[in-house]
């Protein structure tokens, strides 16, 4: 039995899959939730104003990339921003007053798309999180950082704060009185339930012998995901993803119980997004996340 879990795309999986896109020629207006094959400028303006509750978008970063032979050159910052500007320009329409935007980045774009996004939204944090993967340099350090900047419409939003605390295991419990001080014991280990910084080391990108590892180059953690999910949006909510790539966003919402809208312009992108999508239907689990708890590593 081979421990290789990569999803692929067969033929078998065109013929079955592809129908099931939804394209600029659909109507929309009926759907509950779907997977749009199509450039996100040409759809985004075909969704209804106001109808999303949280936006998470992971653009193609400022560096030269193919994407299924589709390719994007890298380019000087202010034309970087100014992209960033326009796909933020059609996004902004769609989202209620009390929705929240998060966008993903690494550290030579950072700065342009923290600063384009205070033009349209409150800019509230920059997450910053540790990925395993990255090539060592022999000149400059490794890059194994990205940044993802949290905003929100209005002041009136959706911050869930006990569905992303993390469980860490106490090393040294401390009583009071002779009782637990902030920490409970599952079994006979001795737990405490902890506030989330902006920082997260908690998280693996997905490799082969993860159920949801794909082909797809920059495949974000579902895990990673999730946690914006669950801070930011309630059960039965809208969450759009205006550059769906493998489909983690779309996948994680319906895991997590919310209705999703996702643009990719890649038809094979669309087709592993599917297949995934029906995968979630019967295994709902995120890696890192389980009994409703987010569990520090290796503490379970």
């Amino acid at each position: 039995m081979t421990r290789n879990k990569t999803i692929e795309v067969s033929e078998d999986d065109r013929l079955r899959y592809l129908p099931r896109c939804l394209t600029c020629e659909t109507d929309f207006r009926g759907a509950d939730s779907g997977l749009i094959l199509g450039d996100c400028l040409e759809v985004m303006p075909l969704l209804p104003e106001k109808s999303v509750d949280l936006l998470i978008a992971d653009p193609p970063y400022n560096l030269s990339k193919k994407f299924d032979g589709m390719s994007f050159s890298a380019s000087v910052e202010s034309e970087y921003a100014e992209y960033t500007r326009r796909w933020l320009a059609a996004a902004a329409p769609l989202l209620k007053n009390t929705a929240s935007v998060y966008v993903c980045c690494d550290w030579r774009s950072s700065g342009a798309v923290g600063a384009v996004l205070g033009e349209f939204f409150t800019v509230r944090n920059r997450i910053t999180w540790q990925r395993e993967k990255g090539r060592g340099a022999a000149k400059n350090w490794k890059n194994n950082l990205e940044d993802v900047w949290f905003a929100t419409v209005s002041d009136d939003y959706v911050f869930n704060l006990p569905a992303v605390k993390i469980r860490r295991a106490v090393r040294a419990p401390y009583r009071e009185n002779g009782e637990p001080k902030d920490w409970f014991t599952l079994g006979s280990k001795a737990y405490r339930d902890t506030c989330p910084g902006n920082f997260w080391d908690d998280l693996t990108v997905p490799f082969w012998s993860m159920k949801e590892n794909t082909t797809h180059p920059t495949q974000k953690p579902e895990k990673l995901v999730a946690k914006l999910i669950l801070a930011s949006s309630d059960p039965g909510g809208v969450v759009f993803d205006p550059f769906a790539g493998s489909g983690t966003t779309a996948v994680t919402a319906k895991k997590l119980g919310r209705r999703f809208f996702a643009v990719e312009r890649s038809e094979n992108y669309c087709i592993l997004a599917q297949k995934r999508l029906e995968l979630a239907e019967t295994d709902k689990t995120i890696q890192g996340y389980s009994d409703g708890v987010f569990w520090e590593r290796n503490s379970k």
